[in-house]
């Protein structure tokens, strides 16, 4: 009998093998950091975009008719109307999360930028053929789903009267599968039969002390430094637009890292123009002196100031001056709306600011 030769097998450690398998310490290290550089790199207007209807701020009618809805899960067709930087886009992005979850979220919801996509064949064609299609009622975790399908038509007011009237009939058609969200900044640029199978809400501008505590929570969040004058600043130049304020806020800390943001810093990024400059044109206007208003303004504009902002700022320095009569303020903000139009005609800015600060210097000099 011959005896079996057996072979040893030559062990090759695992720092030497081809695949050498990986440890847990390394993947977790790795992952991290690849999260901390995603969540670097997101917008912080979109990082920081509410998850929940309940998270939306200051429009609380808006929030207590969604949150029975969901809990109803009866949707009507809704219209959301207002000023931008409100949440409109995000309280419907909300409400369909939480309505069909994220594994049907792309199944059932369609969004559209009407401003991008505002023929009467995007009706005709992707929003007729969405809308047909039936749905089932349950989703993969077991949730009870409601039967039909969220279309977002965001910048509607930018559609034409042509797709306005094509949708209008789409809407009516498809009650049964489909149900649509329109948002807009002006209603009146809707078509009535629209606003009329829709329900209705005014999104109103967010008030200071709520955007600057959003503020400060997302400084806190992201370890930026900054002074408490300047995020107050940074409230005043937005207005009321929550969008505008984050992006301003992340444009400021990534122009000051690892630096205290300042309120020339929020001028700076904003394009807010100094009360020094405001001040010195009044008071050239009300020197009477053509040629020195003429060096001023085209200093003024040379230094890199937008027309725009510097007609809005001399528009509020001139209301808060008392010596001016209510006639003469009358006169010059007549003035200031023909040049803002003109401004957004693309008119020269030179010419425009001289015509209206020669507007402002004749009332000045007559009181």
């Amino acid at each position: 009998m011959s005896k079996k030769q057996t072979v040893k097998k030559t062990i090759v450690p695992a720092m030497f093998t081809k695949n050498p398998p990986p440890t847990s310490t390394t993947t977790t290290t790795t992952e991290k950091e690849d999260k901390s550089k995603n969540d670097r790199l997101i917008p912080w207007v979109e990082k920081y975009r509410p998850k929940k209807v309940s998270d939306v701020a200051y429009q609380d009618e808006v929030v207590a008719v969604l949150t029975k809805c969901l809990a109803g899960s009866d949707f009507p067709n809704l219209l959301f109307y207002g000023p931008p930087g409100t949440g409109k886009t995000s309280t419907i992005l909300a409400a369909a999360h939480e309505l069909f979850g994220p594994q049907l979220f792309r199944d059932r919801v369609m969004e559209l930028n009407s401003s991008d996509e505002r023929g009467i064949n995007v009706i005709r064609e992707k929003v007729k053929k969405f809308a047909q299609f039936s749905v089932i009622t349950t989703r993969s975790d077991g949730m009870y789903c409601p039967p039909f399908k969220l279309i977002i038509l965001d910048e509607c007011d930018s559609m034409t009267k042509a797709a306005q009237a094509a949708l209008r009939r789409t809407m009516e058609r498809e009650s049964k599968t489909t149900r649509f969200c329109l948002i807009c900044n002006y209603i009146s640029r809707i078509i009535d039969p629209i606003t009329s199978r829709c329900a209705k809400f005014r999104f109103k501008p967010l008030k200071d002390n709520i955007i600057e505590k959003r503020l400060q929570t997302i400084c806190n969040n992201e370890n930026v430094q900054y002074e408490p004058e300047a995020i107050t600043e940074l409230v005043k130049c937005t207005e009321g637009d929550m969008r505008k304020a984050v992006t301003f806020l992340q444009s400021v800390a990534r122009f000051r890292t690892n630096m205290t943001i300042t309120v020339a810093d929020v001028h700076e990024i904003t394009g807010i123009i100094p009360e020094s400059v405001i001040e010195n044109l009044y008071q050239v206007c009300h020197s009477g002196s053509y040629e020195k208003l003429t060096t001023t303004v085209k200093n003024v504009l040379l230094e890199g100031y937008a027309a725009h902002q510097l007609l809005l700022q001399l528009h509020d320095y001139i209301l808060g001056q008392m010596a001016l009569g209510n006639e003469q303020k009358a006169i010059i903000f007549e003035k200031a709306a023909i040049v803002d139009g003109c401004l957004l005609d693309g008119a020269d800015e030179y010419l425009q600011m001289m015509d209206f600060l020669c507007t402002v210097m004749h009332q000045l000099c007559r009181s």
